[in-house]
């Protein structure tokens, strides 16, 4: 393919053949609104916001579906343009709710933003409003189709990315709705709940199940003793909501902040996620020696192990028994903590702050109830911990540092790094292979299952046994991974699956605007704070050391198998299929 050169605005610009006007516009320093594109997801032309004028073309065009041609001339801020483009605009706010002051999305809503941006003051268009519903059926994302500007973005994302289609388009016309499949409620379809399509809904028709009233009535009960944990892709995310650069590392002053909220501990679920590792790695070598299900896959992302629950049930015993981090951390708080700072576990209650929707889930499941109470209280994602902090004034990014609370406060690099797409790999990596060869890495780097490709793989020698890995992140990769595991097309032993594209640096409930530039920005803030930790290592963790050697004996053993382990459940596959 060669390229094309054309004129935008008086500006010409030279383009790859195929390159639509809106993105050779932006090549040449020229903004064209739109609320339902997204690049190489959603380019469908539906809302018509991004509508330009070409000379000799009778009808105005969107920008989004019409490839540059050689010689083409094009206008975007004509008379025509402009007010086609208001009419559209108040089209699409005349079927809206006049809910900004209340919706969670004000000051971060595209179609607000869009009315601001074009003075938008009145509206002509007056009639009837589409009148649906609120699906709160599931405990971690809520759907209010009054707000959905039929942009199908989330259509698209849950399909072309994720490969579930939860979501799909209803109706025809003005009773058009986005839905799941037969209109049900989110809870009764094969949905994830990895909340993809909340991070790219340009409105408030789709969020997370809001947890900060129940966190607040709890920090205000004199009776409750509140921990929170803090997942290790917050610390590199909170500060966005603060005007921060993305990949920011924020770590102490989020913890300044979480204090300032009036938690009685601030704790690292770093400290967990080496215990992850402990548990995982030493799992993982007894099915390498005593011939158990082969690959082995991670357990830690909650959206995964949903969707394997319900597209590949027959799959299940490949899953690492291991609990996520999280659900470890409330189990021993509620036991191990409890006991060391005597308090009635009845009285802790836990508070996990995490990037993902799918985590409120999970916390939720019968079977996180291994300490006789439910392990976690509440999730709060970086978006709602980001309005509590507001709504006391407290701004992470002008607190000075402080350091988590001990002895559940005290993580690795290795732990860290959960954070990132392979990141759970080569923090297994780093232990199994110094427990397995008694040798020290030369380097900690397993640079082999870095990076954004969707599917990665490597080969590991542990002192002559090879050990086969890959890596996927992002729903439609895992799809693609397991097929190629069952059809015996690759073969592997040990497997990292995390549900978000980069992994929970990219979860559904980190800040809106979230793309791949911001991932990856999150992604190089993550290693960077591996670095610059002095133990790099889970199994060098002196506080889970001394968990094993007081409190639960050795990995696998009888309290850790009671505890930090669990069993998953087959589930329906009620979805839109294509």
């Amino acid at each position: 393919m060669g390229d094309v050169t054309l004129t935008i605005d008086g500006r010409q610009v030279t383009v790859p053949e195929g390159t639509s006007v809106l993105e050779a516009a932006a090549q040449a320093g020229v903004n064209i609104p739109s609320l339902c594109y997204l690049k190489d997801i959603n380019e469908i032309g539906s809302c018509r916001v991004c509508v330009v004028e070409i000379e000799g073309a009778r009808a105005l065009a969107a920008s989004c579906v019409t490839p540059a041609a050689n010689g083409m001339v094009v206008h975007t801020n004509t008379k025509r343009v402009r007010e086609a483009r208001r009419a559209v605009l108040e089209l699409i706010i005349s079927n809206h709710p006049f809910e900004c002051l209340t919706c969670v999305r004000s000051g971060s809503c595209e179609l607000q933003d869009l009315a601001e941006a074009m003075g938008i003051r009145e509206i002509r268009f007056e009639g009837e409003k589409a009148q649906h519903a609120v699906d709160e059926s599931t405990p971690s994302i809520v759907r209010d189709p009054d707000k959905c500007i039929l942009c199908r973005r989330c259509v698209s994302v849950c399909e072309k990315v994720q490969g579930v289609s939860a979501l799909g388009l209803a109706g025809r016309g003005f009773d058009s709705v986005v839905s799941p499949a037969a209109e049900l409620p989110l809870n009764d379809v094969a949905c994830a709940l990895c909340g993809q399509c909340v991070l790219v809904c340009p409105t408030g028709a789709l969020s997370e199940v809001d947890s900060t009233g129940a966190v607040w009535e709890a920090l205000g009960d004199p009776s409750k003793h509140v921990v929170v944990q803090t997942a290790p892709a917050i610390r590199v995310a909170l500060g966005e909501e603060f005007g921060a650069v993305p990949g920011s590392i924020v770590t102490g002053q989020m913890v300044a902040a979480l204090r300032a909220l009036g938690f009685d501990k601030v704790f690292d679920t770093n400290f967990t996620a080496d215990l992850t590792i402990l548990e995982e790695g030493n799992e993982l070598l007894k099915r390498l020696s005593e011939g158990g299900k082969l690959p082995m896959i991670t357990s830690c992302s909650p959206g995964w192990i949903k969707f394997i629950e319900h597209f590949y049930p027959d799959m299940l015993e490949h899953l690492s028994t291991c609990k996520s981090p999280q659900q470890m951390f409330g189990a021993l708080a509620k036991t191990y903590y409890a006991e060391k700072a005597g308090i009635d576990p009845k009285d802790i209650f836990v508070v996990s702050i995490m990037p993902c929707t799918a985590k409120k889930f999970e916390c939720t499941r019968p079977e996180m109830r291994s300490s006789g109470y439910q392990d976690v209280d509440a999730v709060l994602t970086t978006r709602e911990l980001a309005r509590m902090l507001r709504e006391i004034g407290a701004d992470p990014t002008e607190l000075e540092p402080e350091e988590f609370d001990a002895p559940l406060g005290i993580g690795t690099g290795a732990a860290v790094i959960f954070g990132a797409t392979g990141g759970v790999m080569e923090a297994a990596l780093r232990t199994v292979y110094e427990v397995v060869t008694e040798k020290e890495l030369e380097s900690v780097d397993f640079t082999d299952v870095r990076g954004f490709e969707g599917i990665k793989e490597a080969e590991v020698d542990l002192d002559g046994t090879v050990v086969r890995v890959a890596v996927a992140h992002g729903l439609g990769n895992a799809r693609k991974l397991l097929d190629m595991v069952k059809s015996g097309e690759a073969s592997y032993e040990f497997i990292e699956i995390m549900a978000c594209p980069g992994g929970c640096i990219g979860g559904g409930g980190q800040p809106i605007g979230t793309n791949t530039e911001r991932r990856l920005e999150r992604i190089e803030g993550i290693y960077e704070a591996d670095k610059a930790l002095p133990l790099r290592k889970s199994h060098e963790n002196p506080a889970v050391k001394a968990l094993y050697e007081e409190f639960l004996g050795e990995p696998l053993g009888e309290k850790s198998h009671e505890l930090l382990h669990t069993h998953y459940t087959p589930r329906g596959r009620w979805h839109w299929s294509k």
